[in-house]
């Protein structure tokens, strides 16, 4: 069985590292994890933040994304918050989410806000995206490729490469991550 993992906000916010966060669990190599509360603020945010993008369309990203991945959801999860220390109080439902969940690891490129001597008991660790996508090219590099080709041939308008998405995901952080995709082509 693939371990469990938690996807906090920042890294479902980026469409393409969403879509192959998604498309990495979907390929059984994790089992991903989230609250309403997370998606909440990738929402909100992406509102926020790009008022052009339809709420309607937001709306049905979610839909899917709830679809996309069994047993997703992680909740009752709230009675642990306050009992947790962190740097930032409004992280600690995706720490208790993580620890209801059983997770090992939180996904997120908010590192300094998971200490790792706050997470250690709990045996949870935080990782980068970057980080977290070089583990599952290790793990099994034509899986994490195949996702990569899959979102190149789900893009329409106008039509993508693995090159396209390389360099997106490049955009949003995975440096080592798409180096390393690159190098194996």
């Amino acid at each position: 069985m693939a371990f469990t993992v938690i996807y906090d906000a920042c890294v479902l916010y980026p469409s393409t590292l969403r879509d192959l966060l998604i498309r990495i669990a979907q390929a059984g190599l994790v089992q991903a994890k989230w609250t309403d509360r997370i998606l909440d603020e990738v929402f909100t945010n992406l509102q926020a933040n790009r008022p052009e993008l339809n709420p309607a369309k937001l709306a049905r990203t979610r839909e899917l994304m709830m679809r996309a991945v069994r047993d997703c959801l992680v909740k009752d999860y709230e009675p642990l918050e306050s009992a947790l220390q962190l740097p930032d109080v409004k992280d600690h439902h995706v720490l208790a989410a993580a620890i209801k969940s059983r997770a090992q690891l939180i996904v997120t490129n908010n590192l300094r806000d998971f200490p790792e001597e706050t997470l250690a008991p709990w045996n949870i660790e935080a990782v980068s995206a970057d980080d977290f996508t070089l583990a599952q090219i290790d793990l099994d590099r034509q899986r994490v490729f195949a996702a990569v080709q899959q979102i190149a041939d789900s893009w329409r308008y106008p039509p993508g490469t693995t090159a396209d998405v390389l360099g997106r995901l490049e955009r949003d952080g995975l440096v080592e991550s798409t180096a390393a995709l690159r190098a194996g082509q």
